[in-house]
């Protein structure tokens, strides 16, 4: 399974996608991405999430905004046959209103929840119920009230608090910090990527990167991202490990490619995150 580019063209009448699916498509593209922004509501169903370098379960009601060339899973892949499952999606471009359009100073809150999509984000609360039921109300409206809708969806996901958004850091973007801030964590970012395939990274060895002490970037680096950098790096290599395995290449090579010390460690890792061995997530995927 390779990672394939999605072509997404809207209907002569509508200047973004809208999409429903009712029950688990079988189509060829699995592990894919667009330039287009795509916002996922699914009513029915539970699986496994898979965006950029994220990897964990959703659950009924799932809601999750991804942005741009954002490599992703389709929801439906892996759902039982049988098993009810629904799935409302939007998909835009940013320009899809115009060049300008999101320059407004009335947009300014939507316009920093595009950016921050590039990391992808989860709605939950009453964020998620009302956005649930706009969506719904999308599948039945004429064009321009549909646009109007659509507009509030985004206005409401803007306007979250913090309880009800969760970044889940599948891309490598910023979080939304400026200035001094925001370069650091680009760095650290920066630094991780180039060198997580080594097991040795150290803790020290990063922290020198955001030129902190160790006690100190450990802080940072929770107060901006919500884990811990062992953690963080845990996620980053199982998500490096799930793309490996996609192809033939051994389980104890994948193991070594993705950064970690030895297989026995790599499988309980794997494992915790998952909910499956490197095996049986190769040979579930395989089968499709």
């Amino acid at each position: 399974m390779k990672l394939q580019f999605e072509p997404i063209q809207p209907t002569a009448d509508s200047s973004f996608t809208l999409l429903h699916y009712t029950n688990v498509e079988k189509g060829d593209l699995l592990w894919h991405y667009h330039p287009e922004y795509e916002l996922v509501y699914l009513p029915q169903g539970s699986g496994r999430r898979h965006i950029g370098q994220h990897i964990s379960r959703f659950e009924e009601g799932e809601l999750v905004l991804i942005g741009p060339d954002l490599p992703h899973l389709t929801f439906s892949y892996g759902q039982p046959a049988g098993i009810p499952f629904e799935e409302i999606v939007v998909q835009l471009r940013s320009d899809f209103l115009g060049d300008t359009f999101w320059q407004h100073p009335e947009l300014a809150d939507i316009r920093q929840l595009l950016a921050r999509a590039h990391e992808g984000l989860s709605f939950g609360g009453d964020t998620r119920a009302a956005v649930g039921a706009d969506l719904r109300r999308l599948l039945d409206e004429p064009p321009f009230a549909r646009l109007l809708t659509l507009l509030r969806v985004l206005q409401t996901l803007a306007q979250a608090p913090t309880s009800d958004c969760l970044s889940l850091h599948a891309g490598h973007a910023g979080l939304g910090r400026q200035g001094k801030e925001q370069q650091r964590l680009s760095r650290v970012y920066q630094f991780l990527e180039q060198h997580y395939q080594r097991a040795s990274l150290s803790v020290q060895e990063v922290a020198e990167v955001a030129n902190l002490s160790v006690p100190a970037f450990c802080r940072y680096f929770r107060q901006m991202t919500r884990l811990t950098l062992t953690d963080f790096l845990q996620e980053y290599r199982v998500g490096h490990a799930c793309r490996l395995l996609l192809d033939d290449i051994p389980v104890t090579e994948v193991c070594y490619a993705s950064g970690f010390s030895n297989v026995s460690h790599f499988n309980k890792t794997f494992r915790r995150h998952t909910g499956q061995s490197p095996t049986e997530y190769r040979r579930q995927r395989l089968v499709v």
